[in-house]
Parts: C-alpha cells; sequence; structure tokens
C-alpha cells in the first residue's frame, strides 16, 4: 500500500511540475508548433480553472501510463512470437511511409493491418477484466428477468477467448478485423468499452500506439531467445505474471530517414 501511495505522489507532484512549467511558458510567449496539445488547448480557452487543467492532466497521465504501456508490452510479445505476422505489419507500414513520402499523418491513413493488430492484443490481453454498467431497464436474458438499476459486467478477457466469436481464439491474428463480414467483427473490440462511457482517452492511446509500433517496425526486429507462453495475473489491471523478455535487433534493410 506504501509503494502504492507513494507511486500516486509520483503522479500527482509529476503532473503539478508539467502544468506548471506549461503555463509559464505558454504566458511567456514561447514558440509552439502548429498543432497546440491538449494541454495548451485547455489553458488557452479559459473555461476551465487552473485547477480544473491540472486534475484533467493528472488524470490524463494516471489512466494512460500503465494501461498502454502494457498492451504495448503484450502487442510486443505476440509479435516476437508470431515472427510471420511481425513481417506482414514491418511490409504494411514501409509500403505506407512509401506512398506517404514520408507524411505521418497520411501514413496512419494506410496501415489498417497495424491497427487491426491492436484490436487483436486488446483481445488477446484487455487491461480490464470486465466491463460494468447498470441498467435502465429491465432485461429478460435467455428466460432470467433482471430488474433495472442491476449492475452486470461483461467479462472481457472470456468474451475474447470463446471460440464462438473468434476462430481459433488462442492465434495472434490481426487480419480477423479486417474482414468485410460486419458480423463476424460487430460488437467484438470491447477493449476501450463501448458507448458514451467508453475510455475518454482512446483516441489519444491508440494514435500513441501505432505511432510507437511504426517506429519499433522500422527500425527492429523483435524476438524472444526462449518462447515460453506468459500468463496474466490480476493487479488492478491485467499484467504479465512474470517478465516479458525481448530482443529488439536493429532492422537495417533500407532504414527511414530520420
Amino acid at each position: 500500500w506504501r509503494d502504492h501511495v507513494a507511486a500516486w505522489d509520483v503522479i500527482f507532484n509529476k503532473a503539478e511540475a508539467y502544468t506548471q512549467n506549461f503555463y509559464w511558458d505558454l504566458r511567456h510567449k514561447r514558440d509552439f508548433n502548429n498543432y497546440p496539445c491538449i494541454l495548451q488547448r485547455l489553458l488557452r480557452s479559459h473555461k476551465l480553472l487552473f485547477e480544473d487543467v491540472k486534475a484533467n492532466i493528472t488524470e490524463m497521465l494516471a489512466g494512460g501510463v500503465d494501461t498502454t504501456s502494457m498492451t504495448l508490452q503484450w502487442h510486443l510479445y505476440e509479435m516476437a512470437r508470431s515472427l510471420k505476422v511481425q513481417e506482414m505489419l514491418r511490409e504494411e507500414v514501409r509500403a505506407a511511409r512509401h506512398q506517404a513520402q514520408g507524411d505521418i499523418s497520411m501514413m496512419l491513413q494506410h496501415v489498417p493491418l497495424l491497427k487491426a493488430s491492436i484490436k487483436e492484443t486488446l483481445r488477446l490481453h484487455p487491461i480490464s477484466v470486465t466491463l460494468q454498467r447498470y441498467l435502465e431497464n429491465d432485461l429478460v436474458l435467455r428466460n432470467y428477468m433482471i430488474p433495472a438499476k442491476t449492475l452486470v459486467q461483461v467479462s472481457t478477457y472470456a468474451l475474447g477467448q470463446d471460440p464462438t466469436f473468434f476462430l481459433n481464439p488462442g492465434k495472434f491474428d490481426p487480419t480477423r478485423w479486417l474482414s468485410k463480414d460486419k458480423e463476424l467483427i460487430h460488437f467484438r473490440n470491447l477493449g476501450f468499452g463501448w458507448g458514451v462511457r467508453q475510455c475518454v482517452g482512446r483516441r489519444i492511446a491508440e494514435l500513441e500506439m501505432t505511432l510507437f509500433l511504426i517506429h519499433i517496425l522500422e527500425n527492429f526486429r523483435v524476438e524472444m531467445q526462449h518462447l515460453s507462453d506468459v500468463g496474466t495475473i490480476f493487479n488492478l489491471i491485467l499484467m504479465p505474471d512474470k517478465p516479458i523478455l525481448l530482443t529488439f535487433r536493429p532492422y537495417s534493410q533500407d532504414p527511414p530517414q530520420v
């Protein structure tokens, strides 16, 4: 518990320091690029008190550090175990860069398999165990009546492993999400929740992970020296039950210009 509280103190202190320093730079009209960040937009809008802005930034840091990094760790693990899939992703990324002529915003529009691989990672390794909602109305499910205002849960982990919904569920296969048969993928991607109460940072997290993986695929081959299964434990979020040991080998075939 003490470690947990100490970690939260670090998050709050870092968030406050970042916000204060950025606000000072903004007040002194430091140069910023043409794409204002979220913090810059919040401060310039003057719609929120500074304390409210700081609270929002703290929430983004707290909610997006472990969740995003854990998903990326699982993604690298799956790529290292499925080298054929890794090469498919790398070829798509290289083709997208060539087609977009280095424009990263255009490049992001041409990596459907990479985006599908993030969905596939969250299917196999969801961050949360369940999604919860209170029923607004009475619900009859298989002749069982569940009254309104009852808290119900959907097990995202069990759903992702269910062969009723996913053919060969233990296989890391991003192409399953590219099916043109919408019935095969409808309401299957629940890694960020759904509806108006889905993860508020979803788009930021998806963009962050996509950019990270593009960089990794263009510059490294990800391998595992010992192919061993890694299990899952629950520690507020779902985490590996042991360290995932990866090897990053420089990828030198026509490396991208930095």
